[in-house]
């Protein structure tokens, strides 16, 4: 039979790829390795050599959103949303911290959370934010679709990133931190200098204060969304 091997995480973090001896036995038994992101490709060659990098067995494939035919940017809300776990690898404790500041500051403005995590508990409380809780597919990109402004901030490096891939694909102002795959996710959107408070804080102010540069930014991010079902497929 023909292997083909598909990585979703680090490889580097995962048993049977942590070492180099590892990785080069995987390649010598697989037809084909497949990573979600350039990044985890990377981290997978890293410090073998150099042959092996343009190996034809090594692909990148990233992962997809349906896109959709059209999205009315006028109906977009005063609203910036958070999905996924709520803990600290995903950077909750800094969006929470941050949308308190921003919240009290522009009363104009509300936050949707979704997500859960039983391991960690942050409380976060304000008449604005809206803690919904776990919710279907379906759900999260409706929810995308009335959004402005969207943060992923990430702590961990990120393989690759669905969050901020189908909030770009819903037409939003997507902040992201520098980790892992999720500069791969965007073509048009903010990538945090320094993941802390002050630095959300700004970015987050900055598109309330300048509505036409945000939609501008939420236009671009519609019109140069390429990674659709059907292209990569």
């Amino acid at each position: 039979a023909k292997l083909v091997l598909y990585f979703h995480n680090d490889p580097l973090s995962m048993i049977g790829s942590k070492d180099i001896k590892e990785r080069i036995s995987l390649l010598k038994k697989c037809s084909k390795i497949i990573f979600n992101s350039e990044w985890s490709k990377k981290r997978f060659i890293t410090k073998m050599d150099k042959f092996i990098h343009n190996s034809e067995k090594l692909e990148v494939i990233q992962q997809s959103a349906k896109k959709i035919k059209k999205i009315n940017l006028n109906k977009k809300k005063n609203l910036i949303s958070f999905v996924g776990k709520l803990n600290s690898a995903k950077g909750y404790d800094i969006f929470g911290k941050t949308i308190i500041k921003i919240l009290n500051k522009y009363p104009d403005w509300s936050a949707n959370v979704i997500g859960d995590e039983p391991r960690e508990e942050f409380n976060f409380n304000h008449k604005k934010l809206n803690l919904l809780g776990f919710k279907k597919h379906k759900d999260v990109l409706l929810n995308f679709e009335k959004t402005s402004i969207a943060v992923v901030c990430s702590r961990w490096n990120e393989p690759f990133g669905r969050t901020s891939l189908e909030a770009s694909s819903r037409g939003c102002g997507v902040i992201i931190s520098n980790r892992g795959g999720l500069p791969e996710t965007i073509t048009n959107g903010i990538i945090l200098k320094d993941l802390s408070i002050t630095s959300l804080f700004n970015e987050i102010e900055n598109l309330i204060k300048n509505p036409k540069f945000l939609k501008k930014l939420q236009i671009d991010s519609i019109k140069n969304f390429i990674l659709d079902d059907k292209y990569i497929s």
